[in-house]
């Protein structure tokens, strides 16, 4: 279910057997009620985005919990979706910052090399964090640990205290830490807007020789 290259440097930072502990959670979970993602898009962060591939990571918390919204992508829904309050807060800085983007559906960032993954991958309907300490916070961990291991630079996109939480596991100097007040509305005009990660993502990895990140796609 996952890139080649992602399941064996998980699984090396993982206790034995964790994955089949996952899989045993998803198959409980799904046969007893109605969760977000569907099932086949659990991994989909990490089938987008490859451990090679990976240049930045924006780091949500859950996936949204209503029907339909839930791509597998931290903070992205489906065009034909309305922005929730986040993103559409996280867009309005894009255009503040780049400029004007009009699709709501984030997996061209994806497709470039940003790693858009939730440090829990389920979430019952309508219940936000509902499988918050479950299972996943191990697994996602582990994904920053490999990705700190990396040689080229990394940016890591930290909004908001849960993911600023995340800091601790990012010690290699290769790599640059944006942090900020989440995009939520409750937190947005307490430093998030006007932070202007998109432009200073693309500034670090301009100086590293890496190519940049066109957000408008």
């Amino acid at each position: 279910m996952l890139h080649s290259t992602w399941h064996d440097k998980i699984r090396a930072e993982l206790p034995e057997n964790y994955f089949a502990q996952i899989n045993a959670f998803l198959d409980q979970v799904y046969s007893e009620g109605r969760i977000f993602p569907p099932r086949q898009k659990v991994f989909a962060a990490l089938q987008e985005t490859s451990f090679e591939d990976t240049k930045v990571v924006i780091l949500g918390q859950d996936p949204y919990h209503g029907p339909g919204q839930a791509q597998g992508l931290s903070f992205s829904v489906p065009n034909d979706f309305p922005a929730p309050p986040s993103l559409k807060n996280i867009l309005k800085e894009l255009a503040d910052d780049v400029g004007l983007r009009e699709h709501n559906d984030l997996t061209p960032w994806a497709q470039q090399g940003v790693l858009l993954l939730n440090a829990c991958l389920t979430v019952p309907a309508g219940k936000a964090n509902g499988h918050a300490g479950l299972i996943w916070e191990p697994f996602t961990d582990a994904v920053i640990k490999v990705l700190n291991q990396k040689e080229e630079p990394v940016v890591f996109i930290l909004w908001g205290g849960y993911a600023r939480k995340k800091k601790s596991l990012i010690k290699n100097p290769l790599h640059k830490v944006i942090e900020s007040a989440h995009p939520s509305p409750l937190s947005a005009y307490r430093g998030f807007f006007g932070s202007k990660p998109f432009s200073q993502t693309n500034s670090y990895l301009s100086q590293a020789g890496i190519e940049i990140v066109d957000w408008l796609r």
